[in-house]
């Protein structure tokens, strides 16, 4: 590979998950390893999981990911919450690649270029390109992704600031035509309700689950406007739905559901964490 390669630097290993690649590589398969799935129906388009550090919600994503474990992409899109106050509504990454542990992912130029003239003509605006951000959300998915897939893959990455339906519905119809011929897998990168006590996280969580799994986009993002639930990925959730909607999909299935508190025994203030897969039946 060439060495002058434009590669984005983690700016979470170490931190959010572990920084040596043996480490990192033992834990994400044993997430993996441990996950009792229940019998999956139908082929898989996409995957839900949660981005907070491996420690965390890293059980609750190794669910998510054992459901596409040895399938073999050419392309996976991962689209997550933009959690930095950048003023443009959809972002993505302007080095060549991603950096993890475990090795670089290489951005796909022809995915994004594609992209930015659909997005472009049904929205008017396209993804901007930042260097060196420092968002997590997308991230902690590719170690999982890298163990997980039997191939080397390449990456759409995308990260959401607008919360708009328009914004969103748009995106989602618009990955899907740019993926539609491509050997493809999509990602949605969320965490579900912030800092309530574990008996209501639990309510909330179950709400926004039910939109979920309802195959619901617009009830995913009705839920958190009226306040019946929380996710902070709520438009990259919706996004890929629509997307996987215009791929055929029909079915989601929950495969998990998590809180901080589950792993740190503190359930006063708790973050919902939720693993769940899309199909085509």
């Amino acid at each position: 590979m060439d060495i002058d390669l434009d590669v984005r630097p983690s700016p979470i290993a170490g931190r959010w998950y572990p920084g040596d690649a043996r480490q990192l590589a033992e834990s994400v398969d044993e997430y993996m390893k441990v996950a009792e799935l229940p019998e999956i129906i139908g082929e898989v388009m996409a995957v839900i999981a949660p981005h907070a550090g491996h420690r965390y919600s890293g059980p609750v994503a190794g669910y998510a990911f054992a459901a596409v474990r040895g399938i073999q992409p050419d392309l996976v899109a991962v689209v997550s919450p933009m959690h930095h106050p950048y003023a443009q509504p959809l972002l993505t990454s302007a080095h060549m690649a991603y950096q993890t542990p475990l090795g670089q992912i290489m951005i796909d130029q022809e995915a994004i270029e594609a992209l930015n003239t659909e997005l472009d003509q049904a929205l008017g605006f396209e993804l901007t390109p930042i260097r060196n951000d420092q968002e997590h959300s997308l991230e902690i998915e590719l170690p999982f992704l890298q163990r997980a897939l039997e191939n080397e893959f390449h990456l759409l990455p995308v990260m959401v600031r607008d919360q708009s339906s328009r914004v969103g519905q748009a995106l989602g119809e618009s990955i899907a035509k740019v993926l539609r011929d491509k050997n493809a897998l999509l990602v949605a990168s969320s965490d579900l309700s912030h800092f309530y006590s574990q008996a209501e996280a639990n309510k909330l969580d179950g709400e926004m689950l039910r939109q979920v799994e309802a195959f619901d986009p617009l009830g995913v993002l009705r839920t958190e406007e009226q306040g019946k639930g929380f996710a902070c990925g709520r438009i990259a959730i919706a996004a890929v739905i629509w997307a996987a909607r215009e791929w055929g999909a029909n079915t989601v299935q929950i495969l998990n559901y998590a809180t901080s508190g589950d792993v740190t025994g503190d359930h006063q203030e708790v973050v919902g964490y939720a693993a769940a897969v899309i199909t085509r039946v």
